[in-house]
């Protein structure tokens, strides 16, 4: 069964362990090829920044490190068990910008990324390779190889000039306080689907949207040409997860990200906002948390228990939508 999966960030890393549980997959360690299942994940890249001289791919890392048994689950990114001296030093310089912390075990995979990245080498190309050490048991395929980076525009604080800064400041440095006016892909409409990414869509037995950041993880995704028109053209079913309880997302500030678009933090909303198929939009199925209710025109809605407390957990949210997509590993 091939399983292809639209991610971003720490919401998405855990949800591929659940697809990995599902299908009966060892959760850390096990190549591809030592399986009859296929997973591929489609991961954000519009996260990506250069700090320091060096390439950060925040989404990628992070699926990578959980995957590969290397995540700090207590974090939910970063490598575990991680030290700061290097941070520690560049502060001690006064170097900017200091409000992004970088690990001395996460410098190395940057050190490797950023070196291949000068020497002529794709992001594919590099995360394949990273990938050799951790083996995910997942084809992490950046959405591009080419660089797309989100920016947000905002009113910054103290002078109330208008202007568009790198996602990361306004997620990390701002903790998304900056009122957001607009999210803009800066580089997707020259951008080009990464290597196996449309073959991924077109291949799936079927595809999932991760209960990702709706707005800056599978919207900077389906920002890339051809990737939303795949999705809708795609012979698979299409089904997604909300990433919202309660009213709330389930982690991060998607709340802040969807007001800033005009979308209500609510199931009903974000499965609105990404539509049905049948009218120009994505989804076939979508799961929402138990006891709410949403209704989404032309798509099959069923409320099932969406907490990801563990890969157990999210592995019946997957089987539930392999159930409502009536497809069987």
């Amino acid at each position: 069964m091939k399983v292809t999966v639209i991610v971003g960030g720490v919401g998405g890393a855990r949800f591929l362990l659940g697809v990995k549980a599902a299908l009966g997959l060892p959760p850390v360690g096990a190549a591809e090829s030592e399986t009859k299942h296929q997973v591929s994940a489609v991961v954000n890249t519009g996260d990506d920044i250069w700090l320091h001289g060096l390439r950060i791919c925040p989404d990628l890392d992070t699926c990578m490190y959980t995957l590969g048994g290397g995540i700090d689950t207590e974090r939910g990114w970063g490598h575990a068990n991680e030290t700061w001296t290097v941070s520690e030093e560049l502060k001690a310089y006064g170097a900017d910008p200091d409000w992004f912390g970088l690990g001395d075990k996460d410098i190395a995979t940057h050190l490797i990324r950023s070196r291949m990245l000068r020497a002529g080498y794709p992001l594919s190309a590099i995360t394949e390779a990273l990938c050799d050490r951790w083996k995910p048991g997942v084809a992490l395929l950046p959405m591009s190889d080419d660089r797309v980076e989100t920016h947000v525009v905002v009113d910054l604080a103290q002078s109330g000039e208008r202007r568009a800064i790198h996602f990361q400041e306004w997620w990390v440095r701002h903790r998304a306080k900056l009122p957001a006016h607009a999210f803009v892909p800066v580089g997707a409409e020259e951008a080009k689907p990464g290597p196996g990414v449309l073959e991924a869509i077109a291949e799936a037995d079927i595809i999932l949207l991760a209960p990702s950041n709706p707005v800056v993880s599978i919207g900077s995704v389906l920002s890339v040409p051809g990737l939303k028109q795949a999705v809708r053209a795609a012979s698979a079913p299409v089904v997604g997860v909300s990433p919202i309880v309660g009213g709330r997302p389930l982690r991060g500030m998607a709340d802040a990200c969807l007001a800033a678009i005009g979308v209500d933090s609510t199931a009903e909303a974000v499965g609105q906002h990404y539509g049905s198929r049948k009218d120009e939009g994505l989804l076939d199925g979508w799961l929402i948390a138990e006891g709410e209710r949403a209704d989404v025109p032309g798509v099959e809605v069923r409320d099932i228990p969406l907490i990801m407390s563990d890969p157990d957990a999210t592995a019946a949210m997957v089987r539930a939508a392999f159930e409502l997509a009536g497809v069987r590993p």
